[in-house]
């Protein structure tokens, strides 16, 4: 006979069991903040850290056992890394808004987290939804990202977009993996393609880089070819035509923006950028890290 599974509740009770703190970051998710809560009301502490939404988050927020604050937003770096210095515990996991933790995760970090982790940080792989459908070829088969960490040995870089969570020393990765509703709908998802080509359009800007030829044509066209093709994206069939399409669109918005802000620059225009978040102790990792 195959032994029992214990439950959420007899591993949140394991003697010894390292205590963990969730951070949570959003902006104008109604559609998505209660169920990202509920599959991570298994931790003991959860931060909700949120920008000022102008819909429902924040009231369904409230409904929830969690700590709720809010800060202007300068890039998800910034935002988590403002959170890092907030919450109780030693060890952290980051869950975005349109993430949710499945029981089989939360039951892997909780076992983790009673027997001793041997690592600083571990990376976490996203099963990525677009249109209900979950994509398992287009580059996203691979998509991993560090959230499960000891608080004093991970900080994200000074970046407004694409930041990885750096980690001293081995980073191994577990088993089971998120849920990601990156993409529901047109409505839901262009706002967040189209900052993101915005944001990443900035750091380069502010980073000194220039868009030519190269950027606007072969850029985006390397996209296509490497994520519909040789990453096998024409195996997820209309899904993978419009996901790969979506990701070359959004490269060629990225050096666009950056074209026309040289463009401007030429003509003495001073370039308004996003604001970036100069404070030095956003990015100093905390004492002991």
């Amino acid at each position: 006979m195959a032994p029992r599974t214990p439950t959420i509740e007899e591993l949140r009770a394991a003697p010894d069991r390292i205590r963990l703190s969730v951070i949570i970051t959003t902006f104008n998710e109604e559609i998505n903040v209660a169920d990202c809560v509920r599959s991570v009301l298994w931790a003991d502490e959860i931060l909700l850290v949120d920008s000022f939404s102008t819909d429902r988050t924040v009231e369904i927020a409230r409904e929830f056992p969690v700590t709720l604050l809010q800060r202007e937003y300068f890039g998800s770096a910034a935002q988590k890394n403002w959170a890092i210095d907030r919450v109780r515990h030693e060890w952290v996991l980051i869950v975005d808004a349109d993430e949710r933790v499945p029981e089989e995760l939360a039951r892997e970090i909780l076992t983790l987290l009673a027997s001793g982790p041997s690592a600083n940080g571990y990376y976490i792989r996203r099963e990525n939804m677009f249109v209900d459908e979950v994509i398992r070829h287009s580059g996203w088969s691979t998509d991993k990202v560090v959230r499960l960490f000891r608080r004093d040995k991970g900080r994200y870089p000074n970046r407004r977009v694409h930041a990885d969570l750096e980690i001293e020393g081995p980073v191994p990765v577990l088993r089971q993996a998120f849920l990601h509703y990156t993409f529901r709908t047109f409505d839901q998802y262009f706002p967040k393609f189209l900052n993101y080509a915005e944001w990443g359009a900035a750091q380069a800007f502010r980073d000194g880089r220039r868009a030519g030829i190269s950027e606007l044509v072969f850029r985006p066209a390397w996209r296509f070819l490497r994520t519909y093709v040789l990453q096998l994206g024409f195996l997820d069939g209309k899904h993978g035509l419009v996901l790969c399409s979506l990701q070359a669109f959004g490269v060629f918005l990225k050096y666009a923006r950056l074209w026309e802000y040289g463009l401007r620059t030429r003509r003495g225009e001073a370039i308004q950028l996003p604001t970036f978040d100069e404070s030095s102790s956003t990015w100093r990792r905390p004492p002991g890290g």
